[in-house]
């Protein structure tokens, strides 16, 4: 989970939910939008390199249907090809550097993943709203 700043322009990771079962992702969901009030979602959707479809896309596009039915909010979609990779080198290259002295785990790359995917979002919004 990331948050996004229009005015701002800026995303921040936040966690990442470490839910085994729908009705808890569901509950974890809803706390997070009482907390942070946003008045849109965003989620990553995972394409092929190609740009063609995979079983995952549907899921993440079924996702998004239902958060947009659970929380009325609107649910936007971004491409999310290659961020878990682009979030992890970014790390990598933190820890070579110095400026991470933690070991990588899974749930820091999520969370970067989902603060690039904000930020996408942003620079998308921004070209077709200037």
């Amino acid at each position: 989970m990331a948050f996004a700043n229009r005015i701002s322009g800026a995303a921040t990771a936040l966690t990442t939910l470490q839910t085994r079962d729908a009705a808890s992702a569901d509950r974890e969901i809803k706390a997070l939008i009482k907390e942070w009030t946003p008045d849109a979602l965003v989620i990553g959707v995972p394409y092929n390199m190609d740009g063609t479809e995979s079983g995952l896309t549907t899921l993440a596009i079924n996702f998004g249907t239902h958060l947009a039915t659970m929380t009325g909010l609107p649910v936007d979609q971004v491409d999310e090809r290659l961020t878990s990779a682009e979030a992890q080198m970014m790390l990598k290259e933190q820890r070579r550097t110095g400026q991470r002295r933690k070991k990588i785990r899974r749930e820091d790359i999520d969370s970067l993943a989902a603060q690039l995917i904000a930020e996408t979002w942003l620079r998308d919004t921004e070209k077709n709203n200037p």
